[in-house]
């Protein structure tokens, strides 16, 4: 036996920073001392709505005529679900695959590309799974910092994509966790380069904008999608990518072959074929999305940054760090949750998802009483 058990362990994996994914909901309802239904839970970007009621009815269905589908392994080929997403977007199915949530889909990616040392580039203040994912594989992240209004600075990828020999780069569009949208011209751009481009298009749905159009005519480009947000399946775990057939050869080789689970492909197909449900279920959180940012924007010493997305962020411009922590805890206290990012750049911010009128009413009067 071994003196130490970790000898046998990566080291690099023991140096690596945890990524700090959002804490239950029950688990943070104990720690504040308050039922599970007083929480207003503003912190993961989630639709306050909840799945479609075709997709419960769905669920249901199995549950009452047909069990046994539980006790049988999914289909590997996600073949109904990739037939619906091909009416969905547009692209064939050949050219669709299926993961459990994008972040599966950003980790088979990267590992279809990436061997230790080489490069990504990143542009923060962005999502941060990139870089953590990065690292797993041994790559060297190569980071081109965003614009003061956080737009991506374009031409400094292009040069660091020159200078680096980098073979990746994600790009949220829009943005997580600023909202900002990203131009079509500028995807048009970075396709250009030697590079891989995958955009991740996690909100689109409620950006209204999609570059879904150009996979197979570029391919180099990938795009990621989700049905955690606009579709409210955050639980069941359900994302796709559409991606050029010479690039999705290489995810069908490394995928895990029962990756997406019988519930998650029902209430996904359901939640298709309620687009219209969904559709106006997104006008609402954007109705409110708007509503929300005029009244934070009232608030003193309070910068509201525009958001394409069904969250908000928000700069302490009086306070600071200390104000944006202070907001944090205060409104925790009272149940409402939010998040914020104690990393350089965001560490005076904090992001609100957009919640129903009533709780983002909660949370503005909670807001008055802590100034």
């Amino acid at each position: 036996m071994p003196a130490s058990i970790t000898g046998l362990l990566r080291p690099d994996i023991a140096a690596l920073e945890a990524y700090t994914p959002i804490v239950p909901l029950e688990t943070l309802a104990e720690r504040l001392g308050l039922p599970v239904e007083r929480i207003i839970k503003l912190d993961a970007n989630e639709n306050p709505y909840g799945p479609s009621p075709r997709a419960l009815a769905a669920l249901a269905a199995v549950e009452r005529d047909a069990p046994h589908r539980y006790a049988i392994y999914p289909d590997p080929d996600h073949t109904r679900l990739r037939a619906a997403l091909s009416r969905y977007i547009g692209q064939p199915p050949e050219r669709i695959i299926c993961g459990a949530g994008s972040d599966e889909l950003i980790d088979l990616l990267m590992r279809a590309v990436l061997r230790p040392g080489d490069v990504m580039v990143d542009c923060p203040p962005t999502f941060a799974m990139y870089s953590f994912d990065a690292a797993l594989y041994g790559a060297r992240v190569v980071p081109v910092p965003r614009t003061e209004q956080f737009d991506v600075d374009v031409e400094g990828v292009a040069e660091a994509v020159e200078r680096e020999g980098a073979k990746l780069l994600f790009l949220a569009a829009p943005n997580n966790p600023t909202g900002t949208p990203l131009a079509r011209s500028a995807v048009e751009r970075l396709l250009d380069l030697p590079i891989i481009l995958a955009i991740d298009e996690a909100y689109a749905e409620f950006a209204g904008t999609s570059v879904v159009d150009l996979v197979g005519t570029r391919p180099n480009l990938v795009v990621l999608r989700t049905f955690s947000k606009w579709a409210g399946l955050a639980g069941l775990r359900i994302g796709y990518a559409a991606m050029h057939e010479d690039v999705i050869a290489y995810l069908w080789k490394i995928k895990q072959p029962y990756n997406v689970n019988v519930a998650a492909e029902i209430a996904a197909i359901a939640s298709l074929e309620d687009r219209e449900e969904r559709m106006t279920t997104v006008a609402r959180i954007v109705a409110e999305r708007d509503r929300l940012a005029a009244a934070l924007a009232a608030l003193p010493g309070v910068h509201v940054y525009p958001s394409a997305a069904n969250f908000l962020l928000c700069r302490m411009t009086d306070g600071g760090a200390a104000r944006a922590r202070a907001i944090r805890d205060g409104l925790a206290r009272r149940g409402i949750l939010i998040r914020y990012f104690n990393r350089p750049g965001l560490d005076d911010c904090i992001r609100i998802s957009v919640g129903r009128p009533e709780q983002n009413d909660a949370l503005l009067q909670a807001l008055e009483e802590l100034a």
